[in-house]
């Protein structure tokens, strides 16, 4: 079978055990007759998925009415995830508040979309200034120009690095947007050195962002806050104070999700190893 062939045939078994999933969601219990009608399969195929599900602990039959129903442990790790986003959410909003209330500028939280190399913007505090950036909660941005992405990138292990810059097109969003990937890993380096990641027009003309990651308890980077200005407002004689507060509300939240720095698992990395 040629690889096209098994990819297909990969995604058609993944779309019966979703069918099924949603199903038993939806009814509680059912029969093997309506599953497999609701999978778009045979008889015999959603049988052989449900004796997996069962052996896997997400399913159980009901002895007597021979009905399929769902355990609690695809409910677990619903629960379990939600309790780290919570966790992610609660830890950051009481950072992002110290950094509006000092700079009264716009302040954004996010997150990597693994699939797209994007980030997404999950949480805000709006400027308390008519004029400043605005962003949308679900924005989904370019790694390569902006502040947020470039914290979410720079202090991920080296590898990772250089496999998801081999991935990423770098196209011109703004007067100042990098398109070189040997200067935008040297940014990388750069702002794993000082602490935190700078863009300067390379998302939106007349902005300045500044941003820095939030750790979990692995040392990972699970996200990012950022602080964005317009140029015109930018104080330079502010920068050092700002910067230092910055780092020190993003670090404490990640001490807060348990980050402990002598646990970090990045290695620092080298323009050298630039995957070309």
């Amino acid at each position: 079978m040629s690889d096209s062939g098994q990819k297909t045939e990969n995604v058609a078994a993944v779309l019966k055990v979703f069918g099924v999933l949603e199903a038993l969601v939806e009814n509680h219990q059912s029969g093997l007759s309506e599953l497999a009608q609701r999978a778009m399969t045979s008889k015999a195929t959603a049988h052989r998925l449900l004796q997996t599900m069962i052996d896997m602990g997400y399913v159980v039959q009901d002895p007597e009415t021979e009905k399929y129903g769902l355990t609690l442990k695809l409910f677990s790790l619903g629960a379990r995830s939600l309790d780290e986003q919570r966790a992610l959410m609660r830890v950051a909003d009481l950072a992002m508040n110290q950094l509006s209330r000092a700079t009264g500028e716009s302040i954004n939280l996010g997150i990597l979309d693994e699939r797209d190399q994007r980030v997404v913007y999950i949480h805000k505090y709006d400027s308390h200034h008519a004029l400043a950036m605005k962003s949308t909660l679900g924005l989904r941005n370019p790694l390569h120009s902006t502040s947020l992405g470039k914290a979410l990138l720079a202090w991920r292990p080296d590898d990772e690095i250089r496999q998801r810059l081999a991935r990423l097109v770098l196209t011109k969003i703004a007067p100042r947007t990098i398109l070189d990937r040997e200067v935008f890993y040297a940014d990388l380096v750069a702002s794993r050195v000082r602490g935190y990641a700078e863009e300067i027009e390379e998302s939106e003309a007349g902005v300045r962002c500044m941003a820095a990651p939030i750790f979990d308890h692995l040392g990972r980077t699970i996200a990012a806050m950022s602080i964005a200005f317009p140029l015109f407002r930018f104080d330079e004689a502010k920068k050092a104070d700002t910067v230092a507060l910055l780092k020190r509300v993003s670090r404490e939240a990640s001490e807060a999700l348990g980050y402990r720095p002598d646990l970090s698992r990045g290695a620092e990395p080298s323009v050298s190893t630039l995957a070309r």
